[in-house]
């Protein structure tokens, strides 16, 4: 199972995600309280492993300013979490997580056939399109409609909840942002605890060997 942290601002954090088992970490470029500029993102994906995900998040973005963005950093994903078309998705040249808001199998019924190598099942939207901190009825979903796709889970997840959410939609990835804050920052503690509960006890096996760094 693998996990993604979104929403990393600066190195330090970004490392210590990696180093404690994450595989792929969000930078976000649209409107949201976690945005980070090009030229401290491009800072970040310069210290991490090549096998890690670096995912670029996007919302209504146009497609000259994205594939400028993703060149700049060196991105390796583009996650749409605005109002994309399928269109726009195909005429991207990196890896695509589409993200959907779940509203109800009616709508996911017309997300499943998106054009993307990810779907990403978000929570309904608030303030921002995505890091809202809220959860959906994940038993609500009609599995039928997702069988056989990438589906990355967000939305809400922590934990305590964790566990459940996977049993219920079985991800192939988990996304976690304010899941692993406290007061809004990266909480250390919390994301190194979130990464054991999914790749360590969660799977039926031994936690991760961690290094633990200093500043």
């Amino acid at each position: 199972m693998k996990v993604k942290i979104c929403g990393i601002t600066d190195e330090f954090t970004g490392m210590a995600a990696v180093q404690f088992g994450a595989d792929a970490l969000g930078l976000v470029f649209a409107e949201s309280k976690r945005r980070i500029s090009v030229e401290k993102a491009k800072e970040i994906v310069l210290k991490l492993p090549e096998q890690v995900y670096k995912v670029g998040v996007f919302v209504n973005e146009t497609k000259e300013q994205i594939e400028k963005i993703a060149a700049s950093v060196g991105l390796t994903h583009i996650q749409l979490h605005g109002d994309e078309t399928a269109a726009f998705s195909k005429t991207l040249s990196l890896p695509v997580i589409k993200s959907f808001s779940f509203q109800n199998n009616e709508s996911l019924e017309n997300m499943a056939n998106f054009p993307s190598d990810y779907i990403l099942l978000d929570s309904p939207k608030g303030k921002y399109r995505g890091g809202n901190g809220t959860t959906f009825e994940w038993d609500k979903v009609n599995q039928t409609l997702i069988d056989g796709k990438k589906v990355i889970l967000a939305g809400g997840l922590n934990i305590e909840n964790v566990e459940r959410a996977i049993h219920i939609i079985k991800p192939v990835m988990v996304d976690v942002s304010s899941g692993v804050e406290t007061n809004g920052m990266k909480d250390l503690t919390k994301m190194k605890a979130f990464i054991d509960k999914v790749k360590g006890s969660l799977m039926g096996g031994k936690e991760n060997e961690h290094i633990y760094i200093t500043e």
